[in-house]
């Protein structure tokens, strides 16, 4: 039930001081996630680390709010948005404390996996406040620009924090800037951040829940641990089993349940199912090209962490522009156009780095390629999200929503952990000139990555895509579909 602002105590009649507040968690989280990343060979630099302990370093946490997304969001739901924003950010702001203090990798990725508990009350739960703080349309929009506008900017200052902070006080001085940041917006929040609760409180689903951990947690353990314990092994047989075993349990379980963790009655639609493949492959070639051109940077071209993280400005700011340029093209064009010059330009830019990568290329090689993957994640992002809720009663594009959130946290998770097992690189504990050989065959996935985006833009405002979707308002006949894109 929305609670109109008038109607609050005075304390609470601040709706922009609340937006100021959601939009310090997004901050800190998307800052974290770039910061670490810079950070990441002077993490193996002092722990001796593995490749593939890099990569579980990030992919904890990814891995972990991928599957806490959704039970959070329904959470809040029950107990309380503000409640469950606070528990959120006392649990990431410790676990980023517990992070600054580790003394193994193993350590470290324990409490990365911690700040992707908290990490996953807070950005869902964040917009959910916000959409029930502005209640008129005009001033939701501008709050929710104002929103995306921080992400981008984060993005963009993430990588530069994160180098110079590494350069001087060192990699735990990343996590120890998240300290002050979640201090200050727990108290904020208790202040002046008002309560709400959805008025339909839906069964908490833990056996579904319970299946999405064991699929997605048992293949990307697989795909991380396969190069090191060999394809053959046993153990890494048993973990792609149990990851197909798993999905296989899921689907009947969750068609069974009338208030289902996902309601697979979704993927009949063509547009919604486009939009999580979607989602999936766009957020697995940026992630691991991430993961890669970093330590290319720092392993291969010795350049400082604060070096590394201004070579990565080019893309931070190219995806902040075209963000926003992608939101107007899907108002007045649909999703077909930004999807596609999406697709174009990671194609173009990862054809450079499987074509002409080299551990002497040059400056304006980097800066084009850089460039490129921030135009094609910032056309990404808005497309997709409207994919997923076009034509979907209106009582479920919040879980649609949701689950595309999922499907690009899945995979980030699956781009790094497809970047160690392709390059082959994931038991070594140092990279050198031989990395670039290594990384094409990443490159060439990612160039049919590329080319599947450009194909589901297609199929996503195909006609049968239309017809789909009248099928899935069928489905919820009392319930008005959400209004449909415009087609493209």
């Amino acid at each position: 039930m929305t609670t109109h602002v008038g109607a609050l105590p005075a304390r609470y009649r601040h709706r922009f001081l609340i937006l100021a507040i959601c939009c310090m968690s997004l901050l800190i989280v998307t800052m974290d996630t770039m910061a670490v990343n810079v950070a990441l060979p002077s993490i193996r630099a002092e722990f001796g680390s593995s490749v593939s302990a890099l990569q579980w370093t990030v992919d904890a946490y990814t891995l972990v709010l991928a599957c806490l997304l959704i039970l959070s969001g329904s959470t809040a739901d029950r107990i309380g948005r503000r409640t469950t924003f606070q528990l959120g950010l006392v649990v990431f702001t410790v676990g980023s404390l517990l992070c600054s203090f580790a003394t193994t990798t193993e350590w470290l990725i324990t409490f990365r996996a911690v700040q992707a508990i908290g990490g996953s009350m807070l950005n869902p739960v964040a917009m959910s406040i916000i959409t029930h703080t502005f209640d008129d349309p005009a001033p939701r929009a501008r709050a929710v620009g104002a929103w995306s506008a921080v992400s981008g900017i984060s993005m963009a200052i993430g990588p530069i924090v994160g180098g110079l902070l590494t350069d001087t006080v060192g990699w735990r001085g990343i996590f120890w800037i998240n300290v002050p940041i979640g201090v200050a917006a727990i108290l904020l929040t208790a202040l002046f951040v008002p309560e709400s609760r959805s008025r339909h409180r839906r069964r908490v689903d833990l056996v579904g829940q319970g299946l999405i951990m064991a699929m997605l947690g048992c293949l990307i353990a697989g795909l991380i641990e396969g190069p090191h314990l060999g394809w053959g092994n046993p153990v890494t047989i048993a973990l792609f089993t149990t990851s197909a075993t798993a999905i296989a349990a899921f689907i009947p379980y969750e068609l069974r349940r009338p208030e289902p963790l996902i309601d697979v009655r979704f993927f009949r639609s063509i547009s919604f199912s486009a939009a999580l493949a979607t989602a999936i492959a766009g957020f697995a070639a940026y992630s691991g090209f991430i993961f890669l051109m970093t330590l290319y940077l720092q392993e291969v071209r010795h350049f400082t962490p604060f070096e590394a993280g201004l070579k990565l400005l080019p893309m931070a700011i190219g995806q902040l522009i075209c963000s926003n340029i992608s939101g107007h093209l899907v108002g007045a064009r649909g999703t077909r156009t930004p999807l596609l010059i999406s697709a174009s330009a990671v194609l173009v830019a990862t054809l450079v780095l499987a074509l002409w990568l080299a551990p002497s290329s040059s400056d304006l090689l980097l800066l084009t390629v850089f460039l490129l993957y921030g135009i094609g994640q910032g056309f990404l992002n808005a497309p997709v999200t409207t994919m997923s809720v076009s034509g979907m009663p209106r009582s479920q594009s919040g879980s649609a929503a949701a689950t595309t959130s999922t499907a690009r946290q899945v995979g980030t998770s699956l781009g790094v952990a497809l970047a160690g097992a392709l390059t082959g690189l994931g038991a070594s504990t140092a990279v050198g000139t031989a990395y670039v050989g290594a990384a094409r065959s990443y490159w060439w996935l990612v160039v049919g990555l590329a080319l599947l985006i450009g194909a589901l833009a297609w199929l996503s405002t195909s006609g049968p895509a239309h017809r789909s979707r009248a099928g899935i308002s069928h489905l919820f006949p009392d319930d008005p579909p959400t209004a449909l894109a415009p087609a493209a």
